[in-house]
């Protein structure tokens, strides 16, 4: 560079002397340099760079000149060519007016500077304009990402992640790959996620809640606040699935309580017709089965019952002489056991049983007791429909009549005693169309039975013995009883207790059903003959037999949903188990000592129960039950070599509160 150009640019004059104004050079060449640094652009940068490079080579060519003409001039500053970066803020130049330079004034240099400065700001476009117009673009810049940043924060906080997701966006175009940006990217990523994560889990958690209560219209309600937002979420299908699962286990519930209730009231066809249903959806339904084979045999048994109740109403009605026949009478009263609606049958019941004296309450007599103090052998009292007053005693062999079950209540305070009792001379008693109750529950050691049967001989026939403070029946002392079409149900010991030598329990066709004990009881030598009935839900066994060397016969009896096992035959002297289905037990089906082991057991169903199906004490070969059925039970199938041992033997009760035994195992 010529020495004129390099005076031109550092605004000095042809002749003025540079020396003074070196310093000036200096801070005027580092102001250069901050705007440099200082540039928004790398295209406005590159520009002051050139301008730098063009003020260094004047100074250059000024002190050359100065050498050549050997004026000796402190040396120049040296050059920074690596400053520090400032920050990002525009260098504010202070520029002057315009002045001629002159060479005697000090100072002139810098005006000369200042135009080199507007020369130079001035090409890149706009000069001081452009810069103080650059320095406010950066300033609102800033601005407006502080802004975003404590928007997009609160967008955060009020879950609010649309909003949020704009304003990080903002930040994202305004500052290019800003790690502020991809923070609030991630932080709505991971909230989102979270709200997802805490719908879904609320929903289905409500949704099971709901499902385990069974109420599944809300259930379905629930699940579906889920997948309507995110299909064929997992948790919330298989919940889903569930609750279908679940509808259709509903509503076999309510056709299985259906069938059952047809059973309840001898419905038989209506009954198989339900449980055809069933199976036409699940050919596999055990319950459905067991009820259809039911509804058939009952049927079946019913067809054969009328067969045989027109044959006795033919017999008794060749006798009928128009005088007391207790032939005849006893032929009607079985027929009218076979077959209960037969209208024909009944008539002749009534008229035959009318040629003994009738005596009846109300109409001759205010109360049961006054008629049963007044009665002999063989007369009968019937009572109307109503509630009436115990307890009572029977001692003759007379027959109480009421007008059905349901009409007819018989009652008294438990602590009163038994509701009625069975004496010892009263030989061929009977009562049918009764119900026998207690009024309440009490509570101690002596808890009565409804019925008790103390040596002597009683027929019951379609009663009900219904919330007694201790049994529904005993029969003690020698007693023999005969029950058919009866129900025993809610009682605070077992349905039926028999106990002790020479005492005799006969029961057909008849319910044992949630009573506090078994079902069916028998002890310390009673026996039992025990045939088509029905224990379902009783606290302990469906039947407990513990004869000792006394008989037990048992065919034909359905053992369901006991909270122990549906059959233990703990010791018989004779007899026979055969026929009976054992199904859907708490602790298992049937369970079989060795003081039983004279008995054959065969033919029998094991099926469905929750523990094992057949349970053999130590001792007994499982071969030798190997007639009978065991299947789908939860436990083993048969449990063989149990030890069924118990510390010690339960205690003989009093006679009028015949406490339960102790079942095994």
């Amino acid at each position: 560079m010529n020495i004129a150009d390099a005076r031109k640019i550092l605004g000095l004059g042809p002749a003025e002397d540079p020396r003074p104004y070196l310093t000036e050079f200096k801070g005027a060449r580092e102001h250069i340099a901050s705007m440099v640094r200082s540039a928004r652009s790398e295209a406005l940068a590159d520009h002051y760079q050139k301008g730098l490079i063009e003020f260094d080579q004047a100074l250059a060519a000024v002190q050359e000149h100065l050498e050549s003409i050997g004026v000796a001039a402190p040396p120049l500053p040296p050059r920074q060519t690596d400053p520090p970066v400032a920050a990002l803020a525009p260098v504010v130049v202070d520029c002057g007016p315009e002045e001629e330079p002159a060479a005697s004034v000090p100072g002139r240099g810098l005006s000369y500077f200042a135009w080199f400065l507007i020369f130079l700001t001035g090409a890149a476009g706009g000069g001081w304009i452009y810069l103080k117009n650059e320095q406010a673009i950066e300033e609102r810049r800033l601005i407006r990402l502080a802004f975003l940043e404590r928007q997009g924060a609160a967008f955060l906080e009020n879950r609010r992640w649309q909003d949020a997701a704009a304003a990080f966006a903002e930040i994202e175009t305004l500052s290019p790959g800003s790690e502020l940006a991809r923070r609030g990217q991630r932080s709505i990523e991971a909230g989102i996620t979270e709200e997802h994560t805490q719908f879904i889990g609320y929903w289905n958690g409500q949704a099971i809640a709901e499902l385990e209560s069974g109420r599944l219209d809300e259930a379905t309600a629930s699940v579906r606040q889920v997948l309507d937002r995110f299909p064929g979420e997992k948790e919330a299908t298989e919940i889903l699935a569930a609750i279908a699962a679940a509808r259709s286990s509903q509503a076999r519930a309510v056709a299985l309580a259906a069938a059952r209730e047809a059973l309840d009231r001898k419905d038989w066809e209506l009954a198989a017709a339900r449980a055809r249903e069933l199976l036409a959806t699940s050919s596999s339904d055990a319950d459905a089965s067991s009820i259809l084979a039911d509804a058939v045999a009952a049927m079946e048994k019913s067809k054969a019952d009328r067969a045989k109740a027109a044959e006795l109403f033919k017999m008794a009605a060749a006798r009928d002489h128009g005088q007391f026949d207790q032939q005849a009478l006893d032929w009607l009263r079985e027929a009218r056991s076979l077959a209960p609606a037969d209208a024909e049958i009944a008539a002749l019941l009534e008229k035959l049983a009318s040629y003994t004296r009738t005596l009846r309450v109300p109409g001759d007599f205010n109360t049961p007791a006054e008629a049963l103090a007044a009665a002999q052998d063989g007369d009968r009292i019937v009572l109307g429909a109503a509630v009436w007053k115990g307890p009572l005693s029977i001692n003759a062999g007379v027959e109480i009549q009421g007008a059905g079950f349901a009409e007819t209540r018989v009652e008294c305070p438990p602590e009163s005693g038994s509701v009625i009792t069975i004496g010892p001379d009263a030989r061929g008693a009977r009562a049918s169309g009764v119900t026998f109750r207690h009024e309440s529950f009490a509570v101690g050691t002596e808890r009565y039975s409804v019925a008790t049967v103390r040596g002597g001989t009683v027929s019951f026939v379609d009663c009900r013995f219904v919330e007694a403070s201790g049994h529904g029946l005993a029969v003690i002392e020698g007693g023999q009883a005969s029950v058919s079409r009866s129900r025993f149900a809610d009682n605070g010991w077992n349905g039926i207790a028999a106990i002790g030598p020479g005492s005799t329990l006969e029961v057909r066709d008849s319910e044992c059903l949630n009573n506090f004990e078994h079902g069916i009881e028998s002890w310390d030598g009673a026996a039992v003959i025990l045939t088509n009935n029905r224990c379902e839900a009783n606290s302990r066994n469906g039947i407990h037999a513990d004869n000792g060397l006394a008989s037990a016969t048992i065919e034909g009896n359905q053992l369901v949903a006991n909270r122990e096992f549906g059959l233990v035959l703990a010791s018989a002297g004779s007899g026979r188990v055969s026929g009976n289905t054992a199904r859907a037990n708490l602790l298992g089906g049937l369970v079989i000592r060795t003081a039983a082991a004279n008995l054959p057991v065969v033919s029998n169903q094991a099926v469905s129960n929750e523990g094992p199906g057949l349970v053999l004490e130590r001792g007994l070969p499982a071969d030798s039950y190997s007639a009978n059925s065991v299947s789908r039970n939860s436990g083993r199938q048969i449990l063989s070599a149990a030890d069924l041992s118990t510390p010690s033997e339960p205690e003989t009760p009093a006679p009028d509160v015949p406490a339960p035994a102790v079942s095994e195992p």
